[in-house]
C-alpha cells in the first residue's frame, strides 16, 4: 500500500443531549464542518474524490451524501455512510484511507457525525390491524438475546470480572474531567458553533460527589454511575485523507500524520468493552512495534471501566492516554466518537518528533473494536 495521510483535521464541540447544538440537525453539523475543514486546509473541493462517514442513529437514507452536498462539494463526488455503531467513524477513516492507499483515489473526505438530540424515534411496525407500534430504544447487535447485554450492564459485568471497583473507575474520570479542564486544545481544533467554540461538558468532580452517586448498573462495589459513563452527545468530525500527490497540492500550515496501518476485529458480543484489547494487539504485531514504543494514546472512554480495561489489557503507559482528557469529560456522539479521537491524535501528534508513533482505539455494541495507528512526519 502506497503511503497515506492524514492531511487535516476538524470538528464540533462534542456538546450533551439536548445541549449547545441540539437545534442542529446532524447533516448540517457535518456539512459545517467539511466546509471548514477543507478551507481551513486551503484543499480546492475539487479535489475531493469521495466521502466516508459514521454515524449510527441517524435512521436510514445516507446522510454522509447529504452532508457532502450540504458542505458544496460537486454533485459528482460519491458519498458513503459506515454503520459499525461506536466504531463507525474511525472505521470510515481507516476504509478511507486503504482506497486512498490502494491507488483508487488520491483524496477522501472522512469522518462521523452523530445527534442524539435530533436523533429518530425508533418504532417497529404493527404485524396487525389493532396492533400499535411499538417504540424501541436500540436495534439488536447479536442474534441471540441472552447475549446481547444491554451496555451498562455489560460494562458493570466486565468491572466485577476484572476487579475495577467503582472506587478506582471514579479516580479515572476524575483524573479525565481534570486533563480536560486544563488542557490548552489548539484554537483551530474546533469548529465555532452557537457560541461554542470547546467541548463544554467537564467538569471539576470530587470523590465524595462520585461515592454519593446512585449505581445506575451493576452492584454498590463494582457497579457503574453517571460519573463512569459518557453522555449522550452531538458532534462531527472531518478528515482529509491523502496520497502524497494531493498532499503536495494543499496549503495546510500543519504538519501532516502518516496513517501506518488500521485494524477491526470482534470479539465475544457480551464484553464489547474488550474488544479492543486483541485488535490492538494484533495491529502492533503486524507493525512489528509494542506498546512501548507509542508516543500518544486516544481511548475511547464510554465507560472508565473500558477505557481503564483497554490500557491494562494493551499495556499502554498511563501517561500517553488521553493526554486533553476523554469522552467521560466530553460525551460520546456514537458516530462521531471515533473520528473525535482521530483528530484529537492529530492535534496531539503535532508537537511529536517525526517517526513518533500514535495511537487511536474505539470498542462498539456487538464485540467490535478498532485500532489505528499513526506516524508523525
Amino acid at each position: 500500500m502506497r503511503p497515506v495521510y492524514l492531511a487535516a483535521v476538524k470538528r464540533t464541540p462534542v456538546a450533551a443531549r439536548n445541549g449547545a447544538l441540539s437545534d442542529i440537525d446532524v447533516t448540517t453539523l457535518a456539512g459545517m464542518t467539511i466546509r471548514a475543514l477543507l478551507a481551513e486546509a486551503g484543499c480546492d473541493p475539487d479535489q475531493v474524490e469521495g466521502v466516508v462517514m459514521g454515524n449510527a442513529l441517524y435512521g436510514g437514507g445516507n446522510p454522509a451524501r447529504v452532508a457532502a452536498l450540504a458542505a458544496g462539494l460537486a454533485q459528482r463526488v460519491p458519498a458513503m455512510t459506515l454503520d459499525t455503531q461506536c466504531c463507525s467513524g474511525l472505521d470510515a477513516i481507516w476504509l478511507a484511507a486503504t482506497a486512498v492507499g490502494s491507488g483508487h483515489c488520491d483524496l477522501m473526505v472522512a469522518g462521523g457525525l452523530e445527534s442524539y438530540s435530533r436523533a429518530p424515534i425508533r418504532q417497529t411496525r404493527p404485524r396487525q390491524p389493532d396492533e400499535r407500534p411499538q417504540t424501541y430504544l436500540r436495534p439488536p447487535f447479536t442474534p441471540w438475546p441472552d447475549r446481547d447485554p444491554d451496555m451498562l450492564a455489560s460494562a458493570a459485568a466486565v468491572a466485577r470480572e476484572l476487579g475495577i471497583d467503582r472506587t478506582a473507575q471514579a479516580e479515572y474520570a476524575i483524573a479525565s474531567h481534570g486533563k480536560a479542564l486544563t488542557a490548552a486544545l489548539p484554537e483551530t481544533e474546533c469548529l465555532a458553533i452557537n457560541g461554542v467554540t470547546a467541548d463544554p461538558f467537564g467538569r471539576r468532580l470530587s470523590m465524595s460527589l462520585c461515592d454519593r452517586l446512585p449505581v445506575i448498573a451493576g452492584d454498590r462495589r463494582f457497579g457503574v454511575t453517571s460519573a463512569t459513563v459518557a453522555v449522550e452527545a452531538d458532534a462531527a468530525a472531518a478528515v482529509i485523507v491523502t496520497s502524497q500527490v494531493a498532499l503536495d497540492r494543499i496549503r495546510s500550515a500543519h504538519r501532516p500524520v502518516r496513517i501506518r496501518m488500521g485494524l477491526s476485529g470482534g470479539d465475544d458480543p457480551t464484553r464489547p468493552a474488550l474488544a479492543p484489547i486483541k485488535v490492538t494487539q494484533t495491529l502492533l504485531q503486524k507493525l512489528d512495534i509494542a506498546a512501548a514504543d507509542l508516543a500518544v494514546a486516544e481511548v475511547m472512554e464510554a465507560f472508565a471501566v473500558q477505557a481503564m480495561a483497554c490500557v491494562q489489557g494493551i499495556g499502554l503507559d498511563p501517561e500517553i492516554v488521553n493526554r486533553s482528557g476523554g469522552a467521560l469529560a466530553r460525551g460520546h456522539p456514537i458516530g462521531a466518537s471515533g473520528a473525535v479521537l482521530a483528530t484529537r491524535l492529530w492535534h496531539e501528534m503535532q508537537a511529536e518528533p517525526p517517526g513518533s508513533l500514535g495511537l487511536a482505539l474505539i470498542a462498539a455494541a456487538g464485540g467490535l473494536g478498532t485500532g489505528l495507528v499513526v506516524e508523525a512526519t
